[in-house]
């Protein structure tokens, strides 16, 4: 089992920046590759980042790139995403998401992950 739980979101400006993190807990950290998606409010999840176990590999949607910065610290168990030049279309509410079954690749698809956290609400006004 694992255990992910996510901070960071918030209100800001288009052009600001912002922190998220996941802190992970139960299963061992380095044990597991992990992703960003997000969801927009009658939309559907969509891929944002992910990262292999060991930070190696790291993949990007196209909508984020250049922009947005993924990356995981085995000690503490954090996962994060620095997010810069927020535009309005980023508002969304952010997952962080576990795969326990190929810690070495960095990927996409939704239906890969087998852990969840609850998400949080970044909003970004115009």
């Amino acid at each position: 089992q694992v255990q992910l739980v996510e901070s960071g979101g918030g209100l800001v400006q288009a052009g600001d920046s912002l922190r998220l993190s996941c802190a992970a807990s139960g299963r061992t950290f380095r044990q597991y590759a992990m992703a960003w998606f997000r969801q927009a409010p009658g939309k559907e999840r969509e891929f944002v980042a992910s990262i292999n176990w060991n930070g190696s590999t790291k993949d990007y949607s196209d909508s984020v790139k250049g922009r947005f910065t993924i990356s995981r610290d085995n000690a503490p168990n954090t996962l994060n995403l620095q997010m810069n030049s927020l535009r309005p279309e980023d508002t969304a509410v952010y997952y962080c998401a576990a795969d326990i079954t190929r810690p070495w690749v960095a990927v996409a698809a939704v239906e890969n992950y087998d852990y969840w956290g609850q998400g949080t609400k970044v909003t970004v006004s115009s």
